[in-house]
């Protein structure tokens, strides 16, 4: 299986201008949870990515005014991409060896054409491989481990 046979094509992108309150509207219209982010309006080449946990880590949790920030405020780079070509398996590989959860697709000419999720994964490619990707992407690192809680 390639990616071009799960991606999703032609994803809603917004630029490092545009203002959160713009990107959490495309979140609602598009039913989405990230949107790749392209250097401008006339060029699709991904510079980052953002998601909706993006904004609430970066912006909200941190007691910034979400009213006031840019997707650059709150975007995740270098963004990981692949090709339409590339295998699924290929792919996965990628995803668990970077540890994302969403990962561009770009043509030839380098501009965003596509974006594959976990859900993609699980929903059209093959069911243990989903199992894995979900697993290595979900497993704590140093710095996503769980802080424990003592009551005494």
């Amino acid at each position: 299986m390639r990616v071009q046979e799960i991606m999703t094509p032609n994803p809603a992108c917004c630029t490092p201008q545009t203002p959160l309150l713009e990107v959490a509207q495309m979140f609602i219209d598009h039913d989405c949870g990230a949107i790749p982010v392209v250097e401008s309006e006339s060029s699709r080449r991904p510079v980052g990515i953002i998601t909706d946990r993006d904004i609430a880590c970066r912006a909200i949790a941190a007691g910034k005014n979400a009213l006031s920030l840019t997707a650059r405020d709150c975007m995740s780079t270098p963004c990981v991409v692949v090709v339409p070509e590339m295998s699924l398996a290929e792919c996965c590989e990628i995803m668990e060896r970077n540890k994302v959860r969403r990962i561009l697709v770009i043509d030839k000419a380098g501009n965003c054409s596509g974006i594959i999720a976990q859900a993609d994964i699980a929903l059209r490619g093959r069911e243990r491989k989903a199992a894995k990707v979900v697993r290595e992407i979900s497993r704590p690192t140093k710095n996503s481990a769980a802080v424990e809680t003592r009551t005494t």
